[in-house]
Parts: structure tokens; C-alpha cells; sequence
């Protein structure tokens, strides 16, 4: 569990993150996160996403014949008025983690930010991951921040928890990564995705494929089995999402507890609007990050 709510002003270092870390709300308020949110397009409107465009919107708007969704990054401008708030109102310098560069221009959008605050204030990662994966970066950072730990101790413990967590996960079809660009390698599976349930990873931040199944029920036993060899026998940490897939997703937390003995924490969480628009509904994965913690 989160330590206990620590006093923001008190704290030297602030953490930041974008909306696609998909941290459960009660953690980044317990935390004092900064969370700055991605903007998504649908149905003629743009809005934030998670308090003006939901999944459940996404997923309604994915499966209609001839919907379509798009998503953008947050502006340098978003992030400037964020990393100068934090810095005016006590922090001495700011640590932000985003999602990876090869998936969007979120973190480019950061680093430009930083420059204009300045980079000696603002330390800007690239978690080449996404959702907890980015999300589990962000807690160390967090949590490192927390227990007074310097910019460059933060950032450090960001960086080792993105290099060590692993984000494997299941999508009905790769038509909507395929739309996005987001596919990568993944795009030789196109030709038979059709009778396949192609299981894919996030590797040095892009989508690419791990092996071929045939049905939804063995996709998610490889996504079992994918975070037991992980995991071996550590304590680690595990977060399971999903987009308009409750069931699956529950389903794939009750075998994560009974298959991992030493979980320190599982998070269950639906894919917000910015990631969801690019796996589709029914997408389903799992993060797990085996970083030691003291």
C-alpha cells in the first residue's frame, strides 16, 4: 500500500506524469502525483482525457460502423503552466515520466516544456512503456519523493522500475493500432490476425509481437504464464487492464493471485480513452514490475 498522504509542500521534489500512466486516483492523490492528461478526438469534439472523454465512450464509438478516434499529445504549453505551478508553490525541482516516445509526442512535448522552465528544474523520462508500465515508474518516483529523496535519487528510481517491468497484453484486432501507427513490428501479424489472438509486449517502447494463439481463453493462460516467468520467485507488483472487458480482466486477476504467491499489490483498471483508442475493445493485459522495494 501507498505510505500515508505526505504534505506537498514539504516535499522537494514533485513528480509528474501524463494521463496514459492509468494510476488508480486514490494512489495520485495519496501521492501528490501531478497527472497531465492527453486530448482525444471523437465524434467531432475534442476533449481531456478521463474527466471530458471516457472509455466507455471510446469503446461505444470503436465498435459503431465507421467510428474513429484519434488522439494528441498534451501541448509544451500544458506542461510549462504544470512544472511552474509545482515549482512556485514550493518544489525545488520537478521529475516527469511519460509515456514512451515511439508511442506518442508526449514526452517530446515534456522535454520542449523543460526547456522553457529549465532543464536544471524540470528532469524529463521517457518510460518507453505504457499505462502501468509507465504507472509503476511513477510510483517509485513517487514514492522515492516521498521518503525525501533527491531529484537525482527519483530519478533514478523511475528509471530502473520502467526498465524492469514488463507490459504484455491481447487484442481482439490489430486494425486499430494499425490506424494509429502504434503496430511496429506487430504489422507482420496483419495478414493472419484474422485467426489468430496475437499476443504482444511493449519493447524499448514499441507494440511488438510475442507469439500466435487461437483462442481468447489461451491468450489470457500465456498472459498468466508471461507474468510468472517474470515474476520467477520475487515479490513483485501487478496491474491488469482492460477496455470494455471486465470479466476478462477479472478473470485474469484471479489467476494472477492464486499464480503469484509473492504480490505485493494488483491493480484493476479499464484503459482510459488515449491508450483504449488504439487497442480497441476487449483488449486486455498485464503489467507486472519485479523492482525491488525497500
Amino acid at each position: 500500500m501507498p505510505p500515508a498522504d505526505p504534505d506537498r509542500s514539504a516535499l522537494p521534489v514533485a513528480v509528474v506524469t501524463d494521463s496514459t500512466a492509468y494510476l488508480p486516483a486514490d494512489v495520485v492523490a495519496s501521492l501528490g502525483i501531478e497527472v497531465v492528461p492527453l486530448y482525444v478526438v471523437l465524434a467531432g469534439r475534442s476533449g481531456r482525457e478521463g474527466s471530458d472523454v471516457t472509455s466507455a465512450e471510446v469503446a461505444r464509438s470503436l465498435a459503431a460502423r465507421g467510428g474513429h478516434v484519434s488522439t494528441s499529445r498534451p501541448t509544451p504549453g500544458d506542461f510549462v503552466a504544470v512544472y511552474r505551478h509545482l515549482l512556485d508553490g514550493g518544489a525545488d525541482r520537478v521529475v516527469s515520466v511519460h509515456l514512451s516516445g515511439e508511442l506518442s509526442g508526449t514526452w517530446d512535448a515534456a522535454r520542449v516544456a523543460a526547456g522553457q522552465v529549465g532543464e536544471h528544474l524540470v528532469t524529463v523520462l521517457d518510460s518507453r512503456s505504457a499505462a502501468m508500465g509507465t504507472g509503476f515508474a511513477v510510483l517509485a518516483a513517487a514514492r522515492a519523493a516521498a521518503a525525501g529523496g533527491t531529484a537525482e535519487g527519483v530519478a533514478a528510481a523511475a528509471r530502473e522500475t520502467a526498465l524492469a517491468t514488463r507490459t504484455f497484453f491481447v487484442v481482439d484486432t490489430l486494425e486499430h493500432l494499425r490506424r494509429g501507427g502504434r503496430i511496429g513490428a506487430a504489422a507482420a501479424l496483419l495478414g493472419s490476425a484474422l485467426a489468430v489472438k496475437p499476443v504482444l509486449h511493449v519493447a524499448d517502447g514499441q507494440v511488438v509481437p510475442l507469439e500466435r494463439v487461437r483462442t481468447s481463453t489461451r491468450a489470457l493462460a500465456r498472459l498468466v504464464q508471461r507474468a510468472v516467468d517474470v515474476a520467477g520467485d520475487r515479490p513483485v507488483s501487478a496491474a491488469v487492464h482492460h477496455l470494455a472487458a471486465p470479466e476478462r480482466a477479472e478473470r485474469l486477476a484471479e489467476q494472477l493471485r492464486a499464480r503469484l504467491p509473492g504480490l505485493r499489490e494488483l491493480y484493476v483498471s479499464e484503459l482510459g480513452a488515449a491508450v483504449g483508442a488504439h487497442v480497441g475493445p476487449g483488449a486486455v493485459g498485464v503489467v507486472v514490475d519485479p523492482t525491488p522495494r525497500e
